[in-house]
């Protein structure tokens, strides 16, 4: 099959580097540098796997041809003009997102017909251009999203196509429990990191930071009660496994690699997005609200 994966940053080239062992894959992104790297020596990931990936990469997307999958794995607040530039390449296909946060699939949905809710868990790092650091393997969960959904035969193509690759990705008729348990794990953990500069596991080895964690879940998990929405495990439990030497203790989140180089980090969709469905629901999000408040400080610093 035909996949076109759009944005290559570190998440989006874990994909696009697997899949290419066995499918075709082209990558959608802007940074030029890391577009010539991966078109001239393939994409590289070393770190929790070595794999070469021979993807073909461009910065124009009309030079994509129709693709039967698009993965989006942009920055939330570049959704919008990243699934504009290449909804052409889609016209029968199906795009899933597997970004951090809520409200990207409505973005997705409003250029593409079929649409599939994804979350995932590998994690990395861009180390130079066309070469990422594969800290983090995880699973991902793959599900039709409601309102344009992509048929669930298609999701579980693209979940079969990814297991096969070496993601280990399951279809499910209901994806919004996975997604949500992403969320409260990001909202909780990863401000705390970046508003710190701690490693996720240094942020969980100190009780008063753990506790504010705790916070942020709970209201987190009070917000899916009102939706009726049931979650897939606790991220509780989620978090502490994280926190193990051999999983993600020195992980840096991507807010705080945001944070480090001064870019826009995406606390509008993770804690901002917990905060807004909060209000939408009747469910007050003070901590939510707070760190929501702090980051957005923290970048107007710069």
């Amino acid at each position: 099959m035909r996949i076109c994966v759009i944005g290559c940053g570190a998440v989006g080239s874990l994909f696009a580097a697997n899949l290419a062992q066995q499918e075709e894959v082209w990558a959608y992104d802007l940074d030029e540098d890391h577009v010539l790297a991966i078109n001239e020596h393939g994409l590289r990931l070393s770190g929790a796997g070595d794999v070469v990936g021979r993807v073909r990469a461009t910065t124009d997307a009309s030079e994509l041809p129709p693709c039967e999958f698009g993965i989006v794995a942009t920055k939330s607040m570049h959704t919008e003009p990243a699934i504009a530039a290449c909804a052409h390449a889609f016209a029968d296909g199906s795009v899933c997102s597997v970004q951090n946060g809520v409200g990207n699939e409505e973005v997705i949905a409003e250029h593409v017909e079929r649409v599939i809710r994804g979350t995932t868990f590998p994690a990395g790092r861009i180390l130079e251009p066309g070469h990422v650091q594969w800290d983090v393997k995880g699973d991902t969960t793959l599900g039709p999203f409601e309102p344009k959904p992509a048929p669930m035969a298609e999701v579980e193509r693209l979940a079969e196509a990814c297991t096969r690759a070496g993601l280990p990705t399951t279809a499910v008729a209901d994806a919004r429990g996975p997604q949500w348990r992403k969320l409260i794990f990001n909202a909780a953990t990863n401000p705390v990191g970046a508003l710190t500069r701690l490693t996720h596991g240094r942020v969980c080895e100190r009780p008063p930071l753990r506790r504010l964690v705790t916070g942020l879940v709970d209201e987190g998990k009070a917000v899916v009660a009102a939706q009726g929405i049931e979650l897939d495990a606790d991220p509780e439990e989620l978090i502490d496994h994280a926190a193990k030497p051999e999983v993600a203790y020195d992980h840096k989140a991507s807010m705080l690699q945001d944070v480090e180089g001064r870019r826009q980090t995406e606390i509008d969709y993770l804690n901002g997005g917990v905060a807004r469905f909060g209000r939408e629901h009747g469910v007050p999000t003070p901590l939510n609200e707070m760190i929501t408040a702090l980051v957005k400080g923290l970048e107007a610093s710069w």
